[in-house]
């Protein structure tokens, strides 16, 4: 596709279902709705989602490509290049200013989901499997920079990141600032 072609009826409805399932949740959320406001008919969208659970693993897919590839793995790479302990730092720099930037902030869309439908079934798995990533990005960032127990320290630095994300939700947007003290504080303990 290029610049000028405007999104067909498959980006358009993974595009609507992304903006209504990160603002209301995904059992609040309607095929209907996604339909109507993708501006494609039913029988379309179930041609490329055959159920609603479908259209939630695009979503989650969809997430996974713009907040963890990008949020949690891109940009703390581009922000200390070559040093993958400050990395895991500046990965609550990201988030203070995701938090600051945002006027429509959503939180965690894979712990909201996670939430609503459980850990059971296909969409509570694959929650499971997405939060899962975002731990294997810290421990591999954590061994890259030969920290020790570095599955240790991905747990640790997820709970601040969670943490982080929950205060945020709350009104607390210096969450992350907070939580950065924090993760400093863990990286040093686990150097060797």
């Amino acid at each position: 596709m290029s610049g000028t072609d405007s999104p067909g009826p498959r980006e358009r409805i993974i595009s609507t279902a992304y903006d209504l399932f990160t603002r209301r949740g995904v059992g609040d959320v309607g095929v209907d709705e996604v339909a109507h406001k993708a501006g494609v008919a039913k029988a379309t969208l179930y041609r490329h989602f055959p159920s609603k659970n479908d259209l939630v693993l695009a979503f989650l897919e969809h997430r996974e490509e713009l907040w963890t590839i990008r949020v949690i793995d891109q940009l703390p790479a581009q922000r200390c290049p070559g040093d993958p302990a400050g990395q895991l730092v500046a990965l609550f720099d990201i988030l203070d200013d995701w938090f600051h930037s945002r006027h429509d902030y959503e939180a965690c869309s894979f712990i909201k989901v996670h939430f609503e439908v459980g850990g059971d079934g296909e969409v509570g798995h694959a929650c499971l499997r997405h939060l899962e990533k975002i731990r294997h990005i810290l421990k591999a960032r954590a061994e890259q920079a030969g920290l020790r127990d570095s599955a240790e320290l991905a747990w640790k630095l997820n709970i601040l990141i969670k943490g982080s994300i929950v205060n945020a939700a709350e009104g607390d947007l210096d969450s992350a600032a907070r939580a950065k003290l924090l993760a400093r504080w863990l990286v040093e303990q686990h150097t060797t």
